[in-house]
């Protein structure tokens, strides 16, 4: 079974296929004022811990060279922890592209 990338692309045809057990996230924006009404310039920004997935990989290779399936898929919102995974730019899209431990939780509305 193999993964696929998601309906959301990040940039003009461009197809993200993660590796192995790694998957691309696209990071949510942080909020631009405090309860307060003060407005936050982007060093003073907090980067927020949850996200989209966007694309998995196929899995984990496993000892019998069968593959893990992945517990997350595209479209999914996550929680990941705070310095996880690599950042990269696809056009001005900022992404993240981490191993899927680095995802703690998956948010279920």
């Amino acid at each position: 079974m193999a993964a696929t990338a998601s309906k959301k692309k990040p940039a003009a045809g461009i197809k993200l296929q993660p590796l192995g057990d790694r998957v691309v996230v696209e990071r949510e924006s942080s909020e631009e004022k405090t309860s307060g009404g003060i407005l936050l310039p982007d060093s003073a920004k907090d980067k927020p811990a949850r996200g989209v997935v966007v694309s998995v990989g196929e899995g984990r290779l496993l000892e019998d060279g069968s593959r893990g399936a992945l517990q997350v898929k595209p479209g999914d919102r996550v929680i990941f922890s705070s310095y996880a995974g690599e950042t990269f730019k696809v056009g001005d899209q900022e992404l993240l592209l981490m191993r899927e431990d680095d995802i703690l939780a998956v948010i279920e509305e």
